[in-house]
């Protein structure tokens, strides 16, 4: 057995001569295996009594396949390649009446597998080796021994070709296999897609790319670390193969390895799939779907119990495109089509897609620069007591004016700031410009009590978010009890202990902590009643029926009351008329925010507003 690899050596031989083929069983069978009887036979019948022995070599290893005939060497090679067995070395006699030579089997051995080492074995002198090798490329691969041959020589020719071919596969998968997963990387995918074209082209068929990553990996990796990351995408990487094993759209006679040849992580969290020989395209979406359902699946990775979704893009050649890059991006744009539309879902390619991926590549590209640009710019909406009719809170809201796309609209672009990463410098762009304006407020007299400040998730979940917060302050000289961050139910509970001590730490700065659209979410009340939180805010999707939808009305009392019992205040968003402002005086809500009070303002606005409801008060 191969000392490094511990596996047999693959060998073919083909021979048309019996007597040949029973001394490579000698040769190369082990030493326990070899007896004197068989060394003095083997010596008679190669060299006529000369005295020399093969040495007994212990270590190596053969899987070994004999054929007779260079037509069926080919066949065996084609067959074993089919099932992903492929041979180190071949032993092919050069002629083998009454078919093709040991030259014609050579040449097509190659084309199936080019890594296969050659021995052609001749007892003719007419044979120039030369010659052989410019029909059978490259020179480098092809090797030769003269009849009678010596044992050893076939023997060390086996062994040192043999480990030389494991030295090369592991060469090879370090350049072309992902470490963690054992799967295919990016250049070995590429390969077998162009492969996979070429046959698609030559025999009018149809394939597949599956384009699929994880919706929210990132969070995942920041709040319960790489080591649980590496983990999860481990196990993913096997649910795929699981899916492609049975399913019943591919299944059609698929060698064992089937996946490990048309699966493959790209990087990061992103896989993909290549479905070659399609019947019609509906069997890649049965496909994609028995993945996404397979990977959604609870998985418990150390002491967590996790739920992962899947985005997956799907592209057809030849209608979505006939080459390996225009294939791949297809199938990326309509994975992010998903992932914009909601996630966990599977999406065919679409021509309207490539104009909606250059706006959107365009949109990014001016939101790289819309703070250096001063584009930006903070827009404040009242939060009002509903008891007093005092303004007690103002929400800071952003906005942006780009000089070539005019006004775009948060729901625009504060996802694509999401995924790109801008949300950590536009967010701390919008607490500092926040606490500088409150601040300079308080200092001119305007009254007010706290400035809300909404935080995304990648914001939350920096290691270092309390101590940012904490620097800001000290930096923009405000009290940290004016400061309100509002922070989303989903973002709390996908990993609801480390939540809680961040939240802890934010209190020790003394900030306040409020819930946003709660009710949307999937809030454990075991867990709610841990978070040191101070307001629950209803989502105006609650609101918007209110006075209508006895649902809705239950779920806003509800709300109210148990926040009552947990001493939490509630601050209602998205009011809009005065019979839903009256609904929620009559339940006794604390605080309203909306259309009906108050269209958000700049800061300017804001001010007067603020300065005229004083002088109002106070007449």
């Amino acid at each position: 057995m191969d000392c490094e690899t511990r596996q047999p050596i693959r060998i073919l031989v083909a021979d048309d001569d019996p007597g040949v083929i029973a001394s490579y069983r000698m040769i190369l069978g082990t030493a326990k295996q070899t007896t004197n009887s068989d060394i003095d036979d083997l010596k008679s019948r190669l060299f006529g009594g000369k005295n020399t022995t093969p040495p007994q070599v212990h270590e190596p290893e053969f899987d070994i396949v004999y054929t007779s005939g260079a037509e069926a060497a080919v066949d065996a090679v084609r067959k074993n390649c089919a099932i992903g067995k492929r041979f180190a070395v071949a032993f092919l006699d050069m002629r083998m009446p009454p078919g093709p030579d040991g030259a014609w089997a050579a040449a097509q051995i190659r084309a199936l597998d080019s890594r296969t080492d050659i021995v052609i074995s001749t007892a003719y002198s007419d044979v120039d080796p030369g010659e052989i090798s410019l029909r059978v490329p490259p020179i480098g691969k092809m090797f030769y021994v003269q009849k009678p041959f010596h044992p050893h020589e076939v023997r060390q020719l086996a062994v040192a070709l043999g480990k030389k071919w494991y030295a090369e596969s592991k060469i090879l998968r370090l350049a072309y296999f992902d470490e963690l997963t054992q799967l295919p990387n990016r250049a070995f995918f590429m390969t077998r897609i162009e492969q996979a074209i070429d046959l698609a082209n030559r025999h009018g068929r149809s394939l597949a790319v599956l384009f699929l990553d994880l919706d929210n990996f990132k969070r995942i990796n920041d709040t319960l670390g790489h080591n649980i990351g590496d983990e999860l995408l481990h196990t993913v990487a096997k649910r795929i193969a699981h899916s492609l094993r049975s399913s019943d759209a591919i299944s059609r006679s698929l060698p064992e390895d089937y996946e490990k040849q048309h699966l493959a992580r790209l990087g990061g969290d992103e896989f993909t799939v290549l479905l070659a020989d399609l019947e019609q395209p509906e069997d890649a979406l049965t496909i994609a779907n028995r993945i996404r359902e397979e990977i959604s699946k609870p998985m418990q990775l150390d002491n967590h119990k996790i739920i992962v979704t899947s985005s997956i893009g799907i592209s057809l050649f030849p209608q979505d495109g006939e080459d390996i890059v225009t294939l791949l991006k297809a199938a990326d744009m309509a994975m992010y089509f998903v992932k914009r539309t909601g996630r966990n879902n599977v999406q065919f390619f679409e021509r309207s897609m490539n104009e909606t991926a250059l706006l959107r590549m365009n949109l990014e590209n001016e939101l790289r620069h819309a703070i250096e640009r001063n584009e930006m710019s903070l827009y404040y909406q009242p939060q009002v007591d509903l008891l007093t009719g005092k303004v007690t809170g103002l929400e800071a809201l952003i906005r942006w004016k780009n000089f070539t796309l005019d006004n775009v609209p948060p729901l625009d672009f504060i996802p694509i700031a999401e995924d790109s990463g801008l949300i950590i410098p536009i967010g701390e762009w919008v607490l500092r410009t926040a606490c500088r304006q409150a601040k300079s407020w308080q200092d001119a007299g305007v009254r007010f009590k706290r400035i809300a400040v909404n935080v995304s998730v990648l914001q939350f979940s920096q290691t270092d978010f309390p101590n940012i917060i904490s620097r800001v302050l000290k930096e923009e000289n405000l009290d940290p009890s004016v400061l309100e961050l509002e922070i989303t139910e989903s973002i709390l509970m996908n990993n609801a202990d480390r939540a809680i001590d961040t939240l802890r730490k934010l209190k020790a700065v003394g900030v306040q902590l409020a819930i946003d659209d709660f009710g949307t979410g999937y809030s454990s009340l075991s867990y709610l009643k841990q978070f040191p939180i101070d307001r629950l805010k209803i989502d105006r999707s609650f609101i918007k029926a209110i006075t209508t939808d006895p649902d809705d009305q239950a779920i806003a009392n509800a709300v109210i009351a148990m926040a009552e019992s947990m001493k939490l205040q509630v601050t209602a968003e998205g009011v809009e008329t005065i019979e839903q402002l009256q609904f929620l005086m009559q339940g006794k809500c604390n605080e309203a925010q909306g259309y009906h009070i108050s269209q958000p303002m700049i800061a300017d606005d804001t001010e007067q507003f603020l300065r005229k409801l004083k002088r109002y008060e106070g007449a």
